[in-house]
């Protein structure tokens, strides 16, 4: 039986550019916050080194631009360069325009950095939701061949609650497009049937590691099925600057920051995991047809 390989994601983006934040930290003020994401991407890249694991890393265009050795380090150590966008903006909040424009600055930023295709995609915050399925024919148009933004879950900011939960081909006006969405496990509770997120970020940090390992355990066994892992480089520094908010955005933000790293690496000993590109490469012909 052939091993399940799962895709392993690090969205580049900064401490102070999350969506939990936006109310309280405005664009027009992140050049006064000290990078951090520099440092914390090497880390990621050193201790994937260790496991011998390459992933896709969705890199955020205004870091990319004012990083640019960061992101040649990535592609340089052999893991897949993908786009998170530019200024990490929700896809429904901006409109069909204004996406267009981010992610082309983004996208071409990034080629021109690595000297290669950029074909995939996440939206900022996972926002291709039920408003914003637009986003799926505009993301072809400009030139991706796979998206990974559809969480099917219920959330107050994001998510498809009745998605597909595994890979598979949407069918847009432009074309084909391969959709990764992030990992559920699905769970009968008798009187109605939820999906529970364990895909990573917050979730990875709130849940126990053995219901994490179970969850994956389960979709690549029973389920047959890559897992989506994800998490952001600020997760594995506990030691970033605090920022005023909103007690739900701290608690988001802020959860159990210290267990992230030693919480990855027992998953790293115990899945295989490699770049989307590559997963989806292997599923082939397997996506399931839209």
């Amino acid at each position: 039986m052939t091993t399940i390989r799962n895709c392993l994601t690090i969205d580049v983006e900064d401490y102070f550019q999350v969506n939990a934040f936006a109310a309280h930290v405005h664009q027009n003020q992140w050049q006064s916050f000290p990078l951090r994401v520099d440092k914390n991407t090497h880390r990621i890249l050193d201790i994937l080194d260790g496991y011998s694991i390459k992933a896709t890393f969705f890199v955020l265009g205004w870091v990319a631009e004012r990083l640019p050795s960061l992101v040649r380090e990535i592609h340089h150590r052999g893991h897949e360069i993908a786009c998170h966008g530019y200024w990490h903006e929700l896809i429904y909040a901006i409109g069909p325009e204004k996406f267009r424009e981010d992610i082309r600055r983004s996208k071409t930023l990034l080629e021109n950095q690595i000297g290669e295709q950029v074909n995939g995609y996440r939206a900022p915050s996972y926002s291709i939701t039920n408003q914003s399925l637009w986003a799926l024919n505009i993301l072809v148009e400009e030139g991706f061949t796979y998206d990974s933004s559809i969480f099917p879950i219920l959330h107050d900011t994001y998510g498809i609650p009745d998605a597909k939960r595994f890979p598979h081909t949407i069918e847009t006006d432009a074309g084909p497009l391969a959709e990764f969405p992030l990992t559920t496990v699905s769970l009968n509770l008798g009187w109605k049937k939820i999906h529970l997120p364990i895909a990573g970020g917050g979730y990875l940090r709130l849940l126990p590691a053995d219901v994490i390992r179970s969850g994956i355990t389960r979709i690549n066994t029973r389920d047959r099925q890559p897992a989506v892992l994800y998490f952001h480089p600020w997760e594995i520094d506990p030691d970033q600057p605090r920022i005023k908010a909103g007690m739900k955005s701290r608690f988001r933000h802020y959860l159990n920051l210290r267990g992230t790293e030693s919480k990855l690496m027992d998953l790293f000993e115990k899945f295989d995991f490699a770049p989307m590109k590559d997963v989806f490469s292997q599923l082939g012909e397997a996506c399931e047809k839209n």
